[in-house]
């Protein structure tokens, strides 16, 4: 079975897995340096091949950075 593969808007390669009906992995591939998000699938269609790039982004953008943020220390002035 063959995987959709999708180029965001910042030009990071991402592959699309279909998991379950209601999730989708976005698996980073050809050094994507970012971590594998999982999404909620579209209720309107199983089928990553039918959905548009602009979709597809928005669906990334969606779960925000999976990248743990920075937090300043309680101890620090």
């Amino acid at each position: 079975m063959g995987y959709r593969r999708f180029t965001d808007r910042s030009g990071q390669v991402w592959e699309i897995h279909d998991r379950s009906r209601n999730e989708w992995d976005f698996t980073p591939v050809s050094g994507n340096p970012k971590a594998r998000r999982t999404v909620m699938a579209p209720g309107y269609e199983s089928d990553p091949f039918e959905l548009s790039t602009e979709e597809l982004q928005r669906m990334l953008d969606s779960v925000g950075s999976a990248e743990p943020r920075a937090r300043r220390s309680p101890f620090r002035d």
